[in-house]
């Protein structure tokens, strides 16, 4: 699995918005600058989050974003799952049946198959919160498994 420049973008925008959600709804050209990020992609992204419902909306004068939720709720996989679709490192793992007709006898299935949850156990452990929590308290944000 490539994580693209939307999924990054998106995680990015979120964290912006948690980061700045003691002032109310979030201008998304304040939020461009704020993160280099050039406000018509941040606009395509926006519409995958709203469709998600991840995001409240208040147009017209002091218009703008903010998070649904509270940062806590809100982890890396479930991000990553609304821009980037399916988390699995192989398309036979996309689905909850496996399609695949050499499942039963594929040798490298289960390689596959304890990466993907190593991948989701990790994402899912990680929360918006988590990654404000350590920026706060650490100069680089690293997290170990």
């Amino acid at each position: 699995m490539k994580i693209s420049t939307k999924g990054r973008y998106a995680l990015r925008l979120l964290l912006d918005l948690a980061e700045h959600k003691e002032d109310g709804y979030i201008a998304l050209k304040d939020i461009a600058e704020r993160q280099e990020i050039s406000k018509k992609y941040l606009e395509q992204i926006v519409g995958s989050l709203n469709r998600a419902e991840i995001l409240r909306t208040n147009r017209g004068f002091q218009g703008g974003y903010m998070l649904a939720k509270s940062p806590d709720q809100y982890t890396v996989a479930d991000i990553l799952r609304i821009t980037e679709g399916s988390l699995a490192p192989i398309a036979c793992l996309e689905q909850e049946k496996n399609p695949c007709g050499r499942s039963k006898s594929c040798m490298t299935l289960g390689v596959w198959k304890g990466l993907n949850k190593v991948m989701i156990d990790y994402l899912e452990g990680i929360t918006l919160q988590d990654i404000l929590d350590k920026h706060q308290t650490a100069d680089a944000v690293e997290y170990y498994i």
